[in-house]
């Protein structure tokens, strides 16, 4: 095979790929959108809120290890 064949193909190919546009899932994007659950349903788990604030026993635990 020529280097103009192989070439040829590698455009081909990379015009699919610039193309390409899957089906988007709208039903999907809404619920995610709309859930006051905070799920990710791509993950299906549960998605932390930043106003968490971490447990205060690790720090004491943390603060009374001697060193």
């Amino acid at each position: 095979m020529g280097r103009g064949r192989q070439k040829a193909k590698q455009t081909k190919v990379a015009r699919e790929l610039k193309y390409y546009s899957p089906d988007t899932n709208y039903r999907a994007l809404e619920q995610e959108l709309t859930s006051p659950g905070g799920t990710d349903l791509a993950t299906r788990r549960p998605v932390a809120d930043s106003n968490d604030e971490p447990d205060p026993d690790t720090y004491t635990r943390w603060a009374t290890d001697e060193r």
